[in-house]
């Protein structure tokens, strides 16, 4: 049984359109010949003398299967051209069309995966080719040989090839199998605190594996991150287990090849690479025409709840528990030992079976607590993979310490790409001495390096402890502003305030963020010209520093406010700037700047008109605090047009910090000598809302609107 979850597989580039591959019903006789010897020829030509690092075998005899078919298609469309075929012999070839469509899914799917992949997948792959073989084996039982009037040589050779298959057992290469356990045995000795020997790992990377060089490495760590992230956590090995495999590749890759130069670009430290695509929906769609792929092995009814077993033949879980619940400790299907009893949710079978169901009607019972079943396995690292990066880590670190430009430009991006996921790898990184060596590359001339650095710089300091060891690091705040004013690259530049906003999130680095020379500027300089990435850096970075009260003077200083209120309004960063200003104007100083910009009132307004709630919340809190520090802006606020009807909106939409911020704005709006004139209904509407329009004084509620704007800020991992 190939089903689509099976075959998530890479596509040729070349391949023919999915078309190509349905047989029509109303093709002729000699068409469907025609479409099936085409099929079958291209195969053939694609695959026949191809050397494959695994799976030789299977492969290859896959291939003479199909050049025997080629045979057989041949005479027909020499002989019988003009003839009818029984109804029977039809619904044979369009069967075989179907075959050849799976056929030429798992012979790309070998062809095109990575050589770790194939092997740690040898046992499913061999399931797979057993499967189609056994598919061909029901094919010829009931393709009418006979009636073809075949040429003695042709018919001997089906009748060769069926006796053949009659035989055929799952065939899994002992070499192959042995190399997986190897593969294992090298885990395991990370696993254990072991470090493995280079030798070892040159004779099994180098000589059996063939991967000799450093971008072979890279190929393969990305092959295998594909499969955790587009498998979603139905993967055999586990996510856990494949991201060992990625750190002990990681490892070989400066252990065996050193810091050979690799293709990097600036302005792509990011590792930007080309995911390669898994099978698309409208091949895994292809399988909705064959019901049987839908029906589990043992019960043979349509599976509700289809689970992966050890050797990656797929069963109804209901049918398969109670197998296993028998004693017994093979598949059922193929009759190999299951090397463990837990089942892998199919989800992608799943839902294909449910779009089936849903087409033609079909009931389908939603298996109960089915959802809690597919449960995703996270990707998180195993102590193999920790002890592996640790390693890795070592040799990168001493790489920054005395290796030429161009590998520690390497190294830089290594840590960076090592720092951006896993507190553990972070804080061993930041342990065995990252921060010096990376904050003296922040300075270097190679742009690579300094954006890379910069970057490992933040994904670093997102481990709270880290931010201390980068803070006290002697010149190394500096530095990093130094990079965010002059950075050779955008990217460089963003990120460095990106390193800012999360420096900034401990209280006692506020204010010596702000007084380092240039710092506010420079983040007041990005915030305005920067691309819509650094506009949000900057604005995180001053909302965070804004909230010290130490700041206000040096926020007014640098530009700083004026800036922000440039920013409201912009999307993406308006939330943020009216945070910002919220905080800015309790200060007597800060209001005093707000007052002074024109724009302030007008952008306030306009973001309580059609900002997100939060950013309308923060917009009333502003405009509040701007209105109890009097002055000429209080005017401007409390006699612009639109405020009586945005605040009754607000105090019946607005979330309940933003309402209670409104109704303290109203009770100043209603003490003015026009209140009646502009206020009229506000009363009513108030009440409405679930609010006493009783005339308190305002100076109740400071708590309430005293309180930090609490804004949610990812940050943003290079």
């Amino acid at each position: 049984m190939a089903t689509a979850a099976a075959f998530s597989s890479l596509r040729r580039r070349r391949s023919p359109p999915l078309e190509a591959f349905l047989a029509p019903v109303d093709l002729t006789d000699g068409g469907i010949v025609r479409t099936l010897l085409s099929v079958a020829n291209e195969l053939v030509e694609l695959h026949s003398g191809k050397k494959l690092p695994f799976q030789r075998k299977n492969f290859t005899s896959l291939v003479r299967k199909i050049e025997v078919f080629v045979v057989l298609l041949d005479f027909l469309k020499e002989f019988r051209s003009c003839s009818r075929f029984s109804y029977t012999a039809i619904m044979c070839f369009k069967e075989l069309h179907l075959l050849f469509y799976r056929c030429k899914i798992l012979l790309d799917y070998c062809a095109q995966s990575s050589k770790m992949w194939m092997l740690l997948q040898n046992q499913s792959i061999s399931g797979h080719f057993h499967d189609l073989n056994q598919e061909i084996s029901t094919l010829l039982d009931v393709l009418p040989i006979k009636e073809l009037s075949l040429s003695e040589d042709v018919r001997e050779q089906m009748e060769l090839l069926q006796r053949q298959l009659g035989r055929t057992k799952c065939l899994v290469d002992k070499h192959d199998e042995m190399l997986r356990r190897r593969l294992y045995s090298f885990l395991n000795e990370f696993e254990n605190g072991e470090v493995p020997n280079s030798n070892e790992l040159w004779f099994f990377f180098v000589d059996q594996l063939r991967i000799r060089d450093a971008k072979s490495c890279r190929d393969e760590i990305e092959f295998l991150e594909d499969q955790i992230v587009n498998h979603e956590g139905d993967v055999e090995p586990t996510a856990a287990v494949l991201n060992g495999f990625v750190a002990l590749t990681r490892y070989c890759r400066f252990m065996l090849f050193g810091f050979e130069e690799e293709e990097m670009e600036v302005g792509a430290g990011s590792h930007k690479k080309v995911r390669k695509g898994m099978m698309t929906q409208e091949i895994a769609e292809t399988f909705l025409t064959i019901p049987k792929d839908f029906c589990c092995p043992i019960s043979l009814d349509l599976m509700q709840d289809p689970v992966i077993v050890s050797t990656g033949q797929t069963y109804d879980r209901s049918s398969i528990s109670r197998w296993l619940d028998e004693g017994h400790y093979t598949c059922p299907k193929t009759g190999q030992m299951l090397s463990h009893t837990r089942l892998i949710p199919n989800r992608a079978l799943r839902n294909l079976i449910t779009q089936w169901s849903a087409a033609l009607g079909v009931p389908s019972e939603q298996p109960e607590g089915a959802e809690s079943s597919w449960e995703l396995a996270a990707a998180s690292s195993s102590k193999a993979a920790v002890a592996a990066n640790q390693a890795t880590a070592y040799l990168l670190i001493q790489q920054l310490a005395s290796g030429s430009e161009d590998g520690q430009a390497i190294a830089a991006r290594e840590i960076r790409l090592l720092a951006k996921t896993g507190k553990e790898n972070r804080a061993f990184i930041a342990e065995a001495g990252a921060v010096p060596h990376l904050k003296r590359l922040l300075s270097s001339r190679n742009a690579i390096a300094q954006e890379n650095s910069v970057t490992a710089m933040l994904n670093l300091s997102i481990f709270d402890k880290n931010k201390s060891k980068i803070m006290e690091e002697e010149g190394c705040l500096t530095s990093i502003v130094d990079v965010l004013r002059f950075g050779h690259t955008t990217e460089a530049r963003e990120n460095a305030a990106a390193t800012l906003f999360s420096l900034s999130a401990v209280h006692d680095y506020k204010k010596r963020i702000a007084d380092e020379n240039g710092a506010v500027e420079a983040l007041a300089n990005l915030l305005r010209d920067g691309t819509p990435r650094g506009k949000k850096d900057a604005i995180t970075a001053l909302f965070n520093l804004s909230t010290h009260t130490g700041n206000c003077a040096r926020m007014i200083e640098s530009g700083a406010v004026a800036a922000v209120v440039g920013a409201v309004g912009v999307e993406g960063v308006s939330e943020e700037a009216a945070g910002a200003l919220a905080l800015i104007v309790r200060q007597p100083a800060g209001a005093e700047a707000l007052g002074r910009e024109e724009m302030a009132v007008a952008g306030l307004l306009g973001m309580m008109r059609c900002g997100t709630p939060r950013a309308k919340e923060n917009a009333v809190a502003a405009l509040l605090e701007l209105c109890r520090s009097g002055g000429a802006a209080t005017e401007r606020v409390l006699k612009a047009p639109a405020l009586a009807g945005l605040l009754q909106t607000l105090l019946f939409t607005g979330t309940k910090r933003a309402r209670r911020k409104a109704a303290s704005l109203a009770r100043v709006f209603q003490r003015r000598e026009n209140a009646a004139l502009h206020y009229g209904g506000l009363g009513v509407g108030y009440q409405l809302a679930g609010n006493s329009t009783t005339n308190r004084d305002t100076t109740s509620f400071v708590g309430d609107v005293s309180v930090p704007m609490s804004i949610s800020v990812p940050v943003a991992q290079g």
